[in-house]
């Protein structure tokens, strides 16, 4: 099967089209990231997963040589900003009694934790707004210079009126876009659309000092700075929640393409659709709206903590441009398709993942990012027992391969393995484990204990009852394996030592 050419389906133009980016050595995504004055709430995590999934697909189509000729060279550059300067954040610091910075510098470790436990690989760039201030008064002031922007009152606010083909993104009448805009009476602003680009800043607020006096930016007006510092006036890709399109990429359009005098801020603009929890909208006021950290680490949503992969799982199984359910039967039957794979996998070691998925799964994100179908065939390559290898790479390709399959996991397993159990010579243990893994001894089935104890704490404990064993130090071999049978795990031993172990349950 050929390399498949990408389709997505475009907001801009409403319709499907064949990805071709701008610069065959380059393809550019930008996607809005978090405004980090609170926990990212799990419609939060939609974007983040989904443009993961289609970062993966990009790296992988670059390396086949779709856009550059077969050489396989292109480079593909992911940005995801972070919001750190905003009002909400200057509010939330108020309210609780902590500087700004150490609101922001909280919120994002733990949105960059939550995130990694999801399965997302590290944008190629994550700017911060604040980092990027220069950039935002050089726009501003191309803005004025070119009619499309007017300092008033201390403020700097973007004329609408002067940009014709304002609202093309969104498609909206002028009344529509008064209401979504949740406009602003102000007497400084000369049309009922115009949004700020710049405003004063108090003494207790952050500013900055600029043309217009001590200040600090509008939200708008960071990310179209932070996509043109590090993807040029114009690039590929713009992704984002639906509940983006209007006003903030509208917004975002307006002041790049007036900025740098260009038809188009991003050629290809994907949105994916809105999550609501067990058939409501997420609120605080319905009790219904979660976090990413509380399913996570707490029991809130369906009373247990949620492994970031069935999270991600649950995420997958909708196409992204379809409205998504938040439930915990979805999540329940997430965890059971993961449960069934895990047992499917074996003892696939980190050393047999590549990461090369099957054709048919990229065939399938190919079509629009069809996450559901690439499941479908990720389900049936799990029915086929001589497939343990593509399965796992197809789990890896879509980032829900359990953390301890991966070679970080696997690393990070014999380090602890080791500290716990005082294995001194971490490389002999490890590469016992790997001929343990690869012979025949586990005729058992561990997952049905796996909350107990995980196959590389067994294999520790069957070579340190070995070694017990051949010292004759019958009380500690015995103590071994008594403590296994509690668990469920029956032991058989031969002259030789224990060759096969089994679960009894």
């Amino acid at each position: 099967m050929s390399t498949p050419a990408l389709k997505i389906y475009n907001t801009l133009t409403r319709k499907k089209e064949d990805f071709r980016p701008i610069d065959p050595a380059k393809v550019r995504m930008y996607v809005c990231g978090p405004t980090v004055y609170d926990y990212a709430h799990i419609g939060n995590a939609r974007p983040l997963i989904v443009f993961d999934v289609l970062f993966r697909l990009l790296r992988h189509l670059a390396k086949q040589g779709v856009w550059d000729g077969g050489k396989g060279e292109t480079k593909v550059t992911y940005v995801r900003n972070i919001t750190d300067v905003d009002d909400k954040i200057n509010a939330r610091a108020a309210e609780s009694g902590i500087s700004i910075r150490e609101l922001t510098e909280e919120t994002n470790k733990v949105f960059q934790a939550d995130v990694k436990a999801l399965g997302c690989l590290e944008p190629t760039v994550q700017p911060r707004a604040t980092e990027h201030i220069a950039q935002m008064i050089a726009i501003i002031e191309r803005l004025i210079a070119s009619g499309h922007a007017y300092a008033a009152d201390g403020h700097v606010l973007f004329d609408v009126p002067s940009m014709p083909s304002y609202g093309r993104l969104s498609r909206r009448s002028l009344d529509e876009m008064i209401a979504g805009a949740r406009v602003d009476v102000a007497p400084y602003k000369r049309g009922d659309m115009d949004f700020v680009l710049w405003k004063p800043s108090k003494d207790n607020e952050p500013g900055w000092d600029s043309p217009w006096g001590r200040g600090r930016p509008g939200w708008h007006i960071e990310c179209s700075a932070m996509s043109w510092a590090h993807l040029g006036e114009t690039f590929d890709i713009h992704g984002g929640g639906i509940d983006l399109v209007f006003p903030h990429h509208e917004n975002e359009i307006a002041q790049s393409c007036c900025a740098f005098g260009q038809d188009v801020m991003a050629n290809y603009w994907m949105h994916n659709g809105f999550l609501q929890v067990e058939g409501e909208k997420m609120s605080k006021s319905l009790g219904n709206f979660v976090t990413i950290h509380e399913l996570l680490h707490t029991e809130k949503f369906g009373g247990r903590k949620w492994p970031g992969e069935v999270l991600r799982l649950a995420m997958l199984r909708t196409h992204y441009r379809q409205p998504i359910d938040w439930t915990v039967k979805a999540l329940e039957e997430a965890d059971a398709n993961l449960q069934t794979w895990r047992r499917s996998l074996g003892n696939v070691l980190p050393d047999d993942i590549t990461g090369a998925a099957d054709e048919r799964v990229v065939l399938a994100l190919a079509d629009d990012l069809n996450t559901h179908e690439a499941i479908q065939v990720i389900g049936s390559t799990a029915e086929a027992s001589s497939s343990k290898v593509d399965l796992a790479n197809n789990l890896a390709f879509l980032g829900l391969l359990p953390h301890r399959y991966t070679r970080q996991g696997y690393r990070e397993a014999t380090e602890r393995i080791s500290r716990k159990f005082n294995v001194s010579h971490l490389e002999d243990w490890a590469a016992k484990w790997n001929k343990f893994a690869a012979s025949p001894k586990n005729i058992g089935d561990l997952s049905e204990i796996e909350d107990a104890i995980t196959a590389e704490d067994l294999n520790v404990r069957i070579e340190a009852r070995n070694a017990a064993r051949a010292s004759k130090n019958w009380a500690e071999s015995d103590r071994i394996r008594d403590e296994l049978a509690a668990m469920g795990i029956a032991l058989k031993d031969n002259a030789d030592g224990t060759t096969t172990w089994e679960v009894k349950r």
